[in-house]
Protein backbone atom coordinates (compact mmCIF):
# COMPACT_ATOMS: atom_id res chain seq x y z
CA UNK A 1 0.00 0.00 0.00
CA UNK A 2 1.50 3.38 -0.97
CA UNK A 3 0.91 6.55 1.01
CA UNK A 4 1.70 9.95 -0.55
CA UNK A 5 3.47 12.70 1.40
CA UNK A 6 0.32 14.75 2.03
CA UNK A 7 -1.53 11.75 3.42
CA UNK A 8 1.50 10.67 5.42
CA UNK A 9 1.85 14.09 7.08
CA UNK A 10 -1.86 14.30 7.85
CA UNK A 11 -1.87 10.76 9.19
CA UNK A 12 1.25 11.33 11.26
CA UNK A 13 -0.42 14.28 12.93
CA UNK A 14 -3.52 12.19 13.59
CA UNK A 15 -1.47 9.37 15.03
CA UNK A 16 0.62 11.69 17.14
CA UNK A 17 -2.46 13.28 18.62
CA UNK A 18 -3.99 9.92 19.38
CA UNK A 19 -0.83 8.74 21.10
CA UNK A 20 -0.64 11.89 23.19
CA UNK A 21 -4.11 11.30 24.63
CA UNK A 22 -3.87 7.53 24.91
CA UNK A 23 -6.18 7.03 21.93
CA UNK A 24 -4.31 4.32 20.05
CA UNK A 25 -6.87 1.53 20.68
CA UNK A 26 -9.63 3.67 19.18
CA UNK A 27 -7.38 4.78 16.36
CA UNK A 28 -6.62 1.18 15.50
CA UNK A 29 -10.16 0.90 14.08
CA UNK A 30 -10.29 4.29 12.41
CA UNK A 31 -9.62 5.59 8.94
CA UNK A 32 -8.24 8.93 7.83
CA UNK A 33 -10.19 11.28 5.59
CA UNK A 34 -8.30 9.79 2.65
CA UNK A 35 -9.45 6.28 3.53
CA UNK A 36 -6.06 5.05 4.74
CA UNK A 37 -6.39 2.39 7.43
CA UNK A 38 -4.82 3.49 10.69
CA UNK A 39 -3.15 0.08 11.09
CA UNK A 40 -1.36 0.75 7.81
CA UNK A 41 -0.22 4.13 9.12
CA UNK A 42 1.37 2.46 12.11
CA UNK A 43 3.24 0.11 9.79
CA UNK A 44 4.38 3.06 7.65
CA UNK A 45 5.80 4.72 10.72
CA UNK A 46 7.35 1.47 11.93
CA UNK A 47 8.73 -0.29 8.88
CA UNK A 48 10.41 -3.66 9.25
CA UNK A 49 14.15 -3.53 10.01
CA UNK A 50 14.97 -5.40 6.79
CA UNK A 51 13.05 -6.66 3.77
CA UNK A 52 12.44 -10.40 3.89
CA UNK A 53 11.49 -12.89 1.22
CA UNK A 54 8.58 -14.69 2.89
CA UNK A 55 6.80 -17.85 1.76
CA UNK A 56 3.37 -18.38 3.29
CA UNK A 57 1.96 -21.87 2.97
CA UNK A 58 -1.76 -21.29 2.61
CA UNK A 59 -2.30 -17.57 2.90
CA UNK A 60 -5.89 -17.25 1.69
CA UNK A 61 -7.86 -18.87 4.51
CA UNK A 62 -8.39 -17.35 7.97
CA UNK A 63 -5.14 -16.08 9.48
CA UNK A 64 -3.14 -16.13 6.24
CA UNK A 65 -4.66 -13.05 4.56
CA UNK A 66 -3.88 -10.99 7.66
CA UNK A 67 -0.25 -12.12 7.47
CA UNK A 68 -0.05 -11.27 3.78
CA UNK A 69 -1.49 -7.78 4.20
CA UNK A 70 0.68 -6.98 7.20
CA UNK A 71 3.86 -8.33 5.60
CA UNK A 72 3.26 -6.31 2.44
CA UNK A 73 2.54 -3.16 4.46
CA UNK A 74 5.86 -3.64 6.22
CA UNK A 75 7.74 -3.90 2.94
CA UNK A 76 8.34 -7.64 2.60
CA UNK A 77 8.37 -9.73 -0.59
CA UNK A 78 5.60 -12.34 -0.19
CA UNK A 79 4.98 -15.58 -2.09
CA UNK A 80 1.99 -17.87 -1.52
CA UNK A 81 1.83 -21.63 -1.92
CA UNK A 82 -1.58 -23.30 -1.99
CA UNK A 83 -4.02 -25.15 -4.25
CA UNK A 84 -5.36 -21.97 -5.77
CA UNK A 85 -8.93 -22.87 -4.80
CA UNK A 86 -9.74 -20.97 -1.61
CA UNK A 87 -10.29 -17.24 -2.16
CA UNK A 88 -8.19 -17.47 -5.30
CA UNK A 89 -8.98 -13.85 -6.23
CA UNK A 90 -7.11 -12.48 -3.21
CA UNK A 91 -3.78 -10.71 -3.71
CA UNK A 92 -3.62 -10.65 -7.53
CA UNK A 93 -0.19 -8.96 -7.45
CA UNK A 94 1.39 -11.51 -5.10
CA UNK A 95 3.45 -14.35 -6.57
CA UNK A 96 1.68 -17.69 -6.25
CA UNK A 97 2.99 -21.25 -6.42
CA UNK A 98 0.39 -23.96 -6.91
CA UNK A 99 0.41 -27.38 -5.31
CA UNK A 100 -1.79 -29.84 -3.41
CA UNK A 101 -0.06 -30.88 -0.19
CA UNK A 102 -2.10 -34.05 0.03
CA UNK A 103 -0.89 -35.46 -3.29
CA UNK A 104 2.42 -37.14 -4.22
CA UNK A 105 4.70 -34.46 -5.59
CA UNK A 106 2.35 -31.82 -4.26
CA UNK A 107 5.22 -29.67 -3.00
CA UNK A 108 7.26 -29.80 -6.22
CA UNK A 109 6.54 -26.15 -7.04
CA UNK A 110 8.72 -25.22 -4.05
CA UNK A 111 11.85 -26.92 -5.38
CA UNK A 112 14.62 -24.50 -6.24
CA UNK A 113 12.91 -21.58 -4.51
CA UNK A 114 14.78 -19.75 -1.73
CA UNK A 115 13.22 -17.86 1.16
CA UNK A 116 14.34 -16.06 4.28
CA UNK A 117 11.35 -17.42 6.16
CA UNK A 118 8.51 -19.89 5.64
CA UNK A 119 5.24 -19.55 7.58
CA UNK A 120 3.33 -22.83 7.62
CA UNK A 121 -0.31 -22.14 8.52
CA UNK A 122 -2.64 -24.93 7.36
CA UNK A 123 -0.84 -28.13 8.22
CA UNK A 124 -3.25 -30.97 8.95
CA UNK A 125 -0.81 -33.84 8.43
CA UNK A 126 2.78 -34.23 9.66
CA UNK A 127 3.84 -35.58 6.28
CA UNK A 128 3.08 -32.15 4.85
CA UNK A 129 5.85 -30.74 7.04
CA UNK A 130 8.18 -33.52 5.92
CA UNK A 131 7.42 -32.99 2.24
CA UNK A 132 7.75 -29.22 2.49
CA UNK A 133 11.09 -29.63 4.23
CA UNK A 134 12.38 -31.99 1.57
CA UNK A 135 11.25 -29.73 -1.29
CA UNK A 136 12.84 -26.67 0.34
CA UNK A 137 15.93 -28.44 1.68
CA UNK A 138 18.78 -25.99 2.25
CA UNK A 139 16.80 -23.04 0.88
CA UNK A 140 15.08 -21.71 4.04
CA UNK A 141 16.57 -19.54 6.76
CA UNK A 142 13.69 -19.76 9.23
CA UNK A 143 10.60 -21.96 9.48
CA UNK A 144 7.57 -20.91 11.53
CA UNK A 145 5.02 -23.64 12.24
CA UNK A 146 1.54 -22.75 13.47
CA UNK A 147 0.56 -25.49 15.91
CA UNK A 148 -2.09 -25.42 18.67
CA UNK A 149 -2.50 -25.52 22.45
CA UNK A 150 -4.32 -28.81 21.80
CA UNK A 151 -0.91 -30.48 21.88
CA UNK A 152 -1.23 -30.69 25.69
CA UNK A 153 -2.81 -33.69 27.38
CA UNK A 154 -3.48 -32.29 30.86
CA UNK A 155 -5.35 -29.07 31.61
CA UNK A 156 -6.04 -29.80 35.27
CA UNK A 157 -3.53 -27.06 36.11
CA UNK A 158 -2.03 -24.21 34.06
CA UNK A 159 0.55 -25.31 31.50
CA UNK A 160 3.45 -23.45 29.97
CA UNK A 161 5.42 -24.50 26.90
CA UNK A 162 6.96 -27.41 28.83
CA UNK A 163 3.59 -28.88 29.79
CA UNK A 164 2.84 -32.58 29.16
CA UNK A 165 2.12 -33.31 25.50
CA UNK A 166 -0.12 -35.82 23.80
CA UNK A 167 1.46 -38.94 22.40
CA UNK A 168 2.72 -38.12 18.89
CA UNK A 169 0.37 -39.20 16.11
CA UNK A 170 1.38 -41.45 13.26
CA UNK A 171 3.55 -39.97 10.53
CA UNK A 172 1.36 -41.11 7.67
CA UNK A 173 -2.35 -40.59 8.25
CA UNK A 174 -4.99 -40.14 5.59
CA UNK A 175 -6.58 -36.74 5.21
CA UNK A 176 -9.99 -38.34 5.73
CA UNK A 177 -8.94 -39.75 9.10
CA UNK A 178 -7.34 -36.47 10.17
CA UNK A 179 -10.46 -34.46 9.35
CA UNK A 180 -12.45 -36.44 11.89
CA UNK A 181 -10.56 -34.42 14.47
CA UNK A 182 -10.13 -37.08 17.13
CA UNK A 183 -6.33 -37.12 16.80
CA UNK A 184 -5.86 -33.42 16.02
CA UNK A 185 -3.58 -32.70 18.97
CA UNK A 186 -1.54 -35.85 18.43
CA UNK A 187 -0.91 -34.99 14.79
CA UNK A 188 0.20 -31.49 15.73
CA UNK A 189 2.70 -32.96 18.22
CA UNK A 190 4.14 -35.13 15.44
CA UNK A 191 4.21 -32.12 13.11
CA UNK A 192 6.16 -30.06 15.67
CA UNK A 193 8.68 -32.89 15.94
CA UNK A 194 8.99 -33.17 12.17
CA UNK A 195 9.55 -29.43 11.84
CA UNK A 196 12.72 -29.79 13.91
CA UNK A 197 13.81 -32.82 11.89
CA UNK A 198 13.47 -30.93 8.62
CA UNK A 199 14.63 -27.44 9.60
CA UNK A 200 16.91 -28.05 12.56
CA UNK A 201 17.41 -25.21 15.00
CA UNK A 202 15.89 -22.55 12.73
CA UNK A 203 12.34 -23.29 13.89
CA UNK A 204 9.68 -21.28 15.68
CA UNK A 205 6.59 -23.12 16.91
CA UNK A 206 3.51 -21.03 17.70
CA UNK A 207 0.68 -22.69 19.65
CA UNK A 208 -2.46 -20.54 19.40
CA UNK A 209 -5.56 -21.00 21.45
CA UNK A 210 -9.00 -20.25 20.01
CA UNK A 211 -8.48 -17.97 17.00
CA UNK A 212 -11.38 -15.55 16.56
CA UNK A 213 -12.60 -12.63 14.51
CA UNK A 214 -13.76 -11.74 11.03
CA UNK A 215 -13.31 -14.61 8.60
CA UNK A 216 -13.81 -17.45 11.08
CA UNK A 217 -16.22 -19.83 9.36
CA UNK A 218 -16.46 -22.08 12.43
CA UNK A 219 -18.42 -19.39 14.32
CA UNK A 220 -16.74 -20.49 17.55
CA UNK A 221 -16.65 -16.88 18.73
CA UNK A 222 -19.04 -15.26 16.25
CA UNK A 223 -22.00 -16.89 17.98
CA UNK A 224 -21.74 -14.50 20.92
CA UNK A 225 -21.72 -11.14 19.09
CA UNK A 226 -24.52 -12.37 16.82
CA UNK A 227 -26.63 -13.78 19.65
CA UNK A 228 -26.11 -10.76 21.91
CA UNK A 229 -26.95 -8.37 19.09
CA UNK A 230 -30.32 -10.10 18.70
CA UNK A 231 -31.13 -9.31 22.33
CA UNK A 232 -33.48 -10.87 24.84
CA UNK A 233 -32.70 -13.42 27.50
CA UNK A 234 -29.44 -15.23 26.78
CA UNK A 235 -28.14 -18.45 28.28
CA UNK A 236 -24.74 -17.67 29.77
CA UNK A 237 -22.61 -20.68 30.73
CA UNK A 238 -21.37 -21.61 34.18
CA UNK A 239 -20.34 -18.85 36.58
CA UNK A 240 -19.45 -15.25 35.63
CA UNK A 241 -15.91 -15.71 36.92
CA UNK A 242 -15.08 -18.74 34.75
CA UNK A 243 -11.91 -18.01 32.74
CA UNK A 244 -11.82 -17.72 28.94
CA UNK A 245 -8.98 -17.30 26.45
CA UNK A 246 -8.97 -16.36 22.77
CA UNK A 247 -6.88 -14.43 20.24
CA UNK A 248 -7.90 -12.20 17.34
CA UNK A 249 -6.60 -13.63 14.06
CA UNK A 250 -5.01 -10.28 13.24
CA UNK A 251 -3.05 -10.13 16.48
CA UNK A 252 -1.75 -13.64 15.88
CA UNK A 253 -0.92 -13.04 12.22
CA UNK A 254 0.89 -9.76 12.77
CA UNK A 255 2.92 -11.11 15.68
CA UNK A 256 4.04 -14.08 13.58
CA UNK A 257 5.34 -11.67 10.93
CA UNK A 258 7.24 -9.77 13.62
CA UNK A 259 8.74 -13.04 14.87
CA UNK A 260 9.99 -13.57 11.33
CA UNK A 261 11.52 -10.09 11.23
CA UNK A 262 13.50 -10.70 14.42
CA UNK A 263 14.12 -14.38 13.70
CA UNK A 264 12.82 -15.26 17.14
CA UNK A 265 13.23 -19.00 17.63
CA UNK A 266 11.65 -21.39 20.11
CA UNK A 267 8.18 -22.55 21.13
CA UNK A 268 5.42 -20.18 22.25
CA UNK A 269 1.92 -20.64 23.61
CA UNK A 270 -0.13 -17.87 22.02
CA UNK A 271 -3.52 -16.89 23.35
CA UNK A 272 -4.95 -14.08 25.41
CA UNK A 273 -5.96 -11.56 26.46
CA UNK A 274 -2.81 -10.66 28.36
CA UNK A 275 -4.87 -9.74 31.42
CA UNK A 276 -6.78 -12.82 32.65
CA UNK A 277 -10.40 -12.55 31.49
CA UNK A 278 -13.59 -14.27 32.56
CA UNK A 279 -16.70 -15.16 30.62
CA UNK A 280 -18.73 -12.32 32.13
CA UNK A 281 -16.16 -9.73 31.04
CA UNK A 282 -16.24 -11.22 27.57
CA UNK A 283 -20.04 -11.27 27.24
CA UNK A 284 -20.62 -7.81 28.72
CA UNK A 285 -17.71 -6.47 26.67
CA UNK A 286 -19.37 -7.77 23.52
CA UNK A 287 -22.72 -6.31 24.55
CA UNK A 288 -21.10 -2.91 24.93
CA UNK A 289 -20.53 -2.64 21.17
CA UNK A 290 -24.22 -3.23 20.45
CA UNK A 291 -27.47 -1.40 21.24
CA UNK A 292 -29.00 -4.68 22.34
CA UNK A 293 -31.41 -5.20 25.23
CA UNK A 294 -29.71 -8.55 25.93
CA UNK A 295 -29.67 -9.83 29.50
CA UNK A 296 -27.86 -12.91 30.74
CA UNK A 297 -29.14 -15.82 32.78
CA UNK A 298 -26.19 -17.69 34.27
CA UNK A 299 -26.90 -21.40 33.97
CA UNK A 300 -24.71 -23.56 36.16
CA UNK A 301 -22.40 -26.19 34.72
CA UNK A 302 -24.25 -29.09 36.35
CA UNK A 303 -27.53 -28.15 34.65
CA UNK A 304 -25.73 -27.77 31.31
CA UNK A 305 -24.10 -31.18 31.69
CA UNK A 306 -27.36 -32.85 32.69
CA UNK A 307 -29.02 -31.45 29.59
CA UNK A 308 -26.11 -32.27 27.28
CA UNK A 309 -25.30 -28.64 26.56
CA UNK A 310 -21.66 -28.85 25.58
CA UNK A 311 -19.02 -26.33 26.40
CA UNK A 312 -16.96 -25.04 23.48
CA UNK A 313 -19.60 -26.00 20.87
CA UNK A 314 -23.10 -25.28 22.27
CA UNK A 315 -21.57 -22.64 24.54
CA UNK A 316 -18.60 -21.39 22.48
CA UNK A 317 -15.31 -20.20 24.01
CA UNK A 318 -16.29 -21.49 27.47
CA UNK A 319 -15.28 -24.82 29.02
CA UNK A 320 -16.35 -25.77 32.56
CA UNK A 321 -13.26 -25.14 34.73
CA UNK A 322 -13.18 -28.36 36.68
CA UNK A 323 -11.50 -31.76 36.67
CA UNK A 324 -9.19 -32.33 33.74
CA UNK A 325 -10.30 -29.01 32.19
CA UNK A 326 -9.88 -26.87 35.31
CA UNK A 327 -7.14 -24.78 33.69
CA UNK A 328 -8.07 -25.20 30.02
CA UNK A 329 -8.51 -21.42 29.75
CA UNK A 330 -5.49 -20.56 31.89
CA UNK A 331 -2.67 -21.54 29.53
CA UNK A 332 0.52 -19.68 30.43
CA UNK A 333 1.57 -17.41 27.55
CA UNK A 334 4.05 -15.19 29.40
CA UNK A 335 6.83 -16.20 27.02
CA UNK A 336 4.85 -14.94 24.01
CA UNK A 337 3.95 -11.69 25.76
CA UNK A 338 7.64 -11.11 26.48
CA UNK A 339 8.33 -11.75 22.79
CA UNK A 340 5.97 -8.98 21.72
CA UNK A 341 2.52 -10.57 21.37
CA UNK A 342 -0.06 -7.80 21.79
CA UNK A 343 -3.85 -7.66 21.66
CA UNK A 344 -6.39 -5.22 20.28
CA UNK A 345 -9.40 -4.47 22.51
CA UNK A 346 -12.26 -6.95 22.72
CA UNK A 347 -14.58 -4.19 21.45
CA UNK A 348 -12.65 -4.06 18.18
CA UNK A 349 -12.78 -7.82 17.69
CA UNK A 350 -16.47 -8.02 18.59
CA UNK A 351 -17.56 -5.13 16.37
CA UNK A 352 -15.50 -6.30 13.40
CA UNK A 353 -16.77 -9.85 13.81
CA UNK A 354 -20.37 -8.65 13.83
CA UNK A 355 -19.83 -6.43 10.79
CA UNK A 356 -18.26 -9.35 8.94
CA UNK A 357 -21.13 -11.66 9.89
CA UNK A 358 -23.66 -9.25 8.40
CA UNK A 359 -21.65 -9.20 5.16
CA UNK A 360 -21.94 -12.97 4.73
CA UNK A 361 -24.41 -14.67 2.39
CA UNK A 362 -27.92 -15.04 3.79
CA UNK A 363 -27.71 -18.83 4.06
CA UNK A 364 -24.56 -18.58 6.21
CA UNK A 365 -26.20 -16.02 8.48
CA UNK A 366 -29.28 -18.18 8.87
CA UNK A 367 -27.52 -21.00 10.68
CA UNK A 368 -24.32 -20.58 12.66
CA UNK A 369 -21.96 -23.54 12.86
CA UNK A 370 -21.49 -23.18 16.62
CA UNK A 371 -23.76 -22.25 19.50
CA UNK A 372 -26.99 -23.60 20.86
CA UNK A 373 -30.05 -23.55 18.59
CA UNK A 374 -32.55 -20.75 19.44
CA UNK A 375 -35.49 -23.05 20.18
CA UNK A 376 -33.40 -25.25 22.44
CA UNK A 377 -31.97 -22.26 24.27
CA UNK A 378 -35.47 -20.89 24.90
CA UNK A 379 -36.77 -24.25 26.17
CA UNK A 380 -33.82 -24.84 28.48
CA UNK A 381 -33.98 -21.31 29.88
CA UNK A 382 -37.66 -21.84 30.71
CA UNK A 383 -36.81 -25.14 32.40
CA UNK A 384 -33.91 -23.63 34.35
CA UNK A 385 -35.92 -20.59 35.47
CA UNK A 386 -38.80 -22.80 36.59
CA UNK A 387 -36.39 -24.93 38.57
CA UNK A 388 -34.93 -21.88 40.29
CA UNK A 389 -38.36 -20.44 41.01
CA UNK A 390 -39.40 -23.64 42.72
CA UNK A 391 -36.29 -23.60 44.88
CA UNK A 392 -34.60 -26.47 43.04
CA UNK A 393 -30.82 -26.80 43.04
Amino acid sequence: MSVDRRTFLKSSALLGGALSVGGLPALARSFTADGVAASALVSVLKKAPAKLKILILGGTGFIGPNQVRYAIERGHDVTLFNRGKTNADLFPKVKKLIGDRNLPGGHDALKGEKFDVVIDNPTTLPQWVRDAGQALKGNVGHYIFVSTISVFNDYSKPVDEDGPLNKPGAMDVSIEEARKGANYGELKVRSEMEAKVQFGDNVTIVRPGLIVGAGDLTDRFSYWPVRIDKGGEIMAPGSPGDPVQYIDARDLAEWIVRLAETKTLGTFNATGPKTPTNVAEMLYGIKAVTTSDAHFTWVDADFLQENKVRGWSDMPVWVAPRGGSAAFARVNCAKAYAAGLTFRPLAVTARDTLDWYHSRPADEQEKLRSGIAPDREKALLAQYNAKKSSGGN
